[in-house]
């Protein structure tokens, strides 16, 4: 699996988070807390990046990403009861727009910690 251990470390800061915190905050909430979780973990990530939106090579807008790790991960959150497939066509839109080849979908509303690993197949090296 590619970027293996990175994911699996986001995906370790997310279930701190969740422990500490528990489920019915609002998705800033979360952010904020995964947020200096993975700042005390030493990561390296950009929060609400703004990145550019294509359509045939023209740019048509912009979109902020949750968080960009590490420059190659797209991890977007959420905090509902349950990950609908509309959650995951956003974060496959997403990868597809930016160009990155994987993502995550985190969502921090249920129970506890649902995760999804997204893979961008129209991905361009």
């Amino acid at each position: 699996m590619k970027y293996k251990e990175i994911t699996e470390k986001i995906i370790g800061c997310a279930f701190t988070v969740h422990n500490a915190l528990g489920n019915g905050f609002q998705e800033v909430i979360y952010q904020r807390a995964l947020e200096i979780e993975m700042r005390h973990q030493g990561m390296s990530f950009l929060r609400e990046q703004e990145m550019p939106i294509f359509y045939r090579g023209i740019e048509i807008g912009t979109r902020r990403v949750d968080f960009l790790v590490e420059g190659v991960i797209c991890v977007e959150i959420k905090a509902v009861i349950k990950l609908e497939d509309v959650h995951l066509a956003q974060g496959i839109n997403y990868l597809e727009a930016f160009n990155l080849e994987i993502g995550l979908l985190i969502n921090f509303g249920s129970r506890s910690v649902e995760y999804k690993r997204l893979h961008n197949n129209k991905f361009k090296p």
